[in-house]
């Protein structure tokens, strides 16, 4: 292993304890490749024992993650990933619980309950695999698909607003929030590993290229040469500078963000300072995700620490047991009003 995170324990897993024999059948130049690949990289860092890892999912191409793994699993229905993973968690606290979803999956059928997980902060790491498109069912525009975009179920432009699931994650006060892209090793492991040593619900928007149904939709973020002034990679504490010369950076102006050029009438100490914990930065940020003037923001946008559901259920079973004794089944059968029926 050729890293352990400070303060983790050591259990000398690899890659390869992650990889079962089974082929892994995504199109050929899919990101779900590469979103596996650096999932099976990281956990072994994490200091989780490999028979504590329990990967649950939903329906779509994303879905089928947990037969890639090679940890505990299941393959659930559609949209209801969240709902079986809270039980997963609160059956087994023990357990580190991964939820895998989609765009459509999670913001279509699924949104309800994945509104519901976040807000609850049920201690659970969400990766939301976001191609702006349906790829298992044949390429139908989903919850996130650009508004006007041309598919087999809007031939004349879809008429939809797009979700901004990130948004979403906010306005359900979810307490850790982050983006990156498929093709982005160090980014996409860094969210992991935060996501994995955050205590509560974590989201993690992944921004992957479906090759066939809407093949290019990140094209500006994923290529090398246009990455640099198309995409901002915020980190906690530092200003927020980009381009290919680093002579880029963010202002608030009339209450919105505005890119700069360095030098002359803006200097670093101009720019915002990224703040994780600071839930205005975090929509500010948000905000440019559609704007063609700001570059899309990457990297930990939010990361709080608030009671999760978890703890406070078992505190409020200890304390009521402590408070009226443990109880029968028989006793709960015969409580309040009862009637016989004769």
């Amino acid at each position: 292993m050729s890293e352990t995170i400070q303060g983790i324990e050591e259990l000398n897993l690899t890659r390869k304890d992650f990889v079962p024999g089974n082929e892994v059948r995504w199109c050929p130049g899919c990101g779900d490749y590469s979103v596996l690949a650096n999932m099976q990289k990281t956990l072994p860092v994490l200091g989780v024992k490999k028979e504590n890892y329990a990967f649950i999912s939903g329906i779509g191409c994303s879905s089928r993650f947990p037969y890639y793994m090679d940890t505990y699993g299941f393959h659930s229905i559609h949209g209801r990933a969240p709902a079986i993973a809270s039980g997963v968690k609160l059956a087994n606290p023990d357990l580190a619980v991964w939820v895998i979803t989609g765009d459509g999956d999670g913001f279509s059928i699924g949104g309800n309950h994945m509104i519901h997980v976040l807000r609850r902060n049920i201690d659970l790491n969400i990766v939301l695999f976001n191609n702006r498109i349906y790829g298992l069912t044949k390429g139908q525009y989903s919850p996130t698909s650009k508004l006007g975009m041309k598919t087999k179920s809007s031939p004349f432009g879809s008429v939809d607003r797009p979700f901004n699931p990130s948004s979403i994650a906010l306005g359900a006060n979810a307490t850790f929030i982050a983006r990156a892209l498929d093709v982005d090793a160090k980014g996409l492991q860094n969210s992991i590993k935060r996501a994995q040593r955050h205590k509560g619900a974590s989201f993690i928007e992944v921004y992957q290229n479906c090759v066939i149904f809407n093949d290019g939709e990140f094209a500006d973020l994923e290529n090398k040469a246009t990455r640099p002034d198309k995409a901002l990679f915020v980190v906690h504490g530092e200003p927020m500078i980009f381009g290919k010369e680093r002579d880029k950076g963010i202002i608030m102006k009339d209450n919105h963000p505005k890119v700069v050029t360095l030098g002359g009438d803006w200097s670093e100490k101009d720019l915002l300072v990224h703040d994780e914990t600071n839930s205005i930065i975090t929509n500010l940020l948000l905000e440019m995700t559609f704007d063609p003037l700001n570059p899309t923001p990457f990297g930990i946008l939010r990361a709080v620490e608030e009671p999760t559901y978890n703890d406070m259920l078992v505190s409020q079973i200890k304390n009521v047991t402590e408070t009226l004794g443990k109880g029968t089944l028989e006793d709960l059968f015969y409580s309040g009003d009862v009637w016989e029926v004769k």
